[in-house]
Order: C-alpha cells, then structure tokens, then sequence
C-alpha cells in the first residue's frame, strides 16, 4: 500500500494500529490518532506519538516521545516530511 492510497481509504479498521494512526492524522482526528498512538507499546508507537505532539504544537512532549523512539527531533515545519518518514517503514512493515 503506497501512502497515497492509506490516505484515500474510507474504512482504516482493518489497517494496523500504527496505519491507522497515521490515516487518522491524515483525516484530522488528532485524539483518534492520539488514543491510538497512546496504546501501541514500541518505539513506533512513541515516534508517532511524538508526531502528534509535533502537530499540537508541544514540543516539550514531542522531544520526550522522540527520545522514547531513538529518533531525532522534529520541528512544526517537518509535519509532513516527518509523517511521510514514518508512513514509509510503516507501510513497507
């Protein structure tokens, strides 16, 4: 699955918790994504949980979930560079 068609699908329930992540942040539901991210116990789960927090705009937090994740820090700028970095090991996984 190629980023392009995760973001167009209409039902992410059948995605992995991580896929369906992401194609909550895509879709706007950041708390969907959150309580999602939240809940997934690998480093994966804490990059895009550091991701989300990117997006809220706490960096405090996202540097602490980056650091969790054995990931460099990531500005607001990089929202998008950022999501598609990790929708690309997500996807290929």
């Amino acid at each position: 699955m190629t980023s392009a068609e995760l973001i167009a699908l209409n039902d992410p329930s059948k995605l992995s918790p991580e896929a369906q992540t992401l194609w909550q942040i895509k879709n706007g539901d950041w708390d969907a994504a959150h309580n999602i991210a939240q809940d997934i116990p690998t480093k994966m789960g804490s990059w895009l949980h550091a991701l989300l927090h990117v997006i809220e705009g706490d960096q405090w937090n996202a540097d602490y979930w980056f650091s969790k994740a054995s990931k460099p820090s990531h500005g607001p700028k990089d929202i998008d560079t950022l999501w598609d970095e990790i929708a690309a090991v997500v996807l290929k996984a």
